[in-house]
């Protein structure tokens, strides 16, 4: 599931992307109502965190436009208005939910599995390939009906190479689906969370397509 975290506040900004990193989102930040844009533009987001008194472009006229759009990323809007009339109005934009500043971090995780469970469970409720299957709003991972001991970047992996197992994925599409921008990736990290992943599902159900990337092996 990737994020993003529209807010101009760099203290805030900072607090939100540690606390959802370390619990393994792909967060990216933008800081004013333009780049928001920018970055909705490019339809990658599952949920959205939005501030209303964004510079350059309020975050209403923001939400507006990606709805108008098309886009259906969920949003929680997160702001500092506790004028009923501006709830409304974000709600009515279409908003999925409202969270007034200042706000409990873990409570904003809460909301945030809320809203992922619930535009999971209305795209998909498993996936299976093989052995192996994938329930992305219990978060369980079986093989042959067996649970596996993921850690969230192994289950990230994983989804991601269910929900198109014919596919080949490079390592630079895998980087860009389990991080954010401005994270640290080291040069062989896809590699060592293949490697990894490998050792609990089993070294033959992944293949390496070479100077290309990573499949799933393919069903007989």
């Amino acid at each position: 599931m990737r994020l993003l975290l529209v807010e101009d506040d760099d203290m805030i900004a900072e607090t939100v992307l540690d606390h959802l990193r370390r619990a393994d989102y792909a967060i990216d930040w933008a800081a004013d109502g333009r780049e928001a844009e920018l970055s909705l533009g490019n339809g990658v987001y599952d949920l959205v965190l939005l501030d209303l008194g964004l510079p350059k472009r309020d975050g209403i006229d923001v939400l507006n436009s990606y709805r108008k759009a098309g886009g259906d990323a969920a949003v929680i809007i997160l702001t500092a208005r506790d004028a009923v009339d501006d709830r409304i109005r974000g709600l009515d934009a279409g908003a999925d939910d409202y969270l007034m500043k200042p706000f409990d971090l873990d409570e904003l995780s809460a909301r945030v599995r809320a809203l992922l469970r619930r535009r999971t469970g209305q795209k998909q409720t498993t996936y299976s390939h093989g052995e192996l299957s994938l329930d992305p709003v219990s978060h369980e991972a079986t093989k042959n009906g067996v649970p596996l001991p993921l850690v969230p970047r192994e289950f990230a992996l994983l989804q991601v190479l269910l929900e198109q197992p014919a596919r080949v994925f490079r390592r630079a599409e895998l980087e860009e689906k389990l991080y954010g921008w401005g994270e640290e990736i080291g040069s062989n990290t896809i590699e060592v969370h293949v490697h990894s992943l490998r050792r609990k599902i089993g070294a033959d159900q992944i293949m390496t397509i070479r100077g290309v990337g990573y499949r799933l092996k393919s069903i007989v």
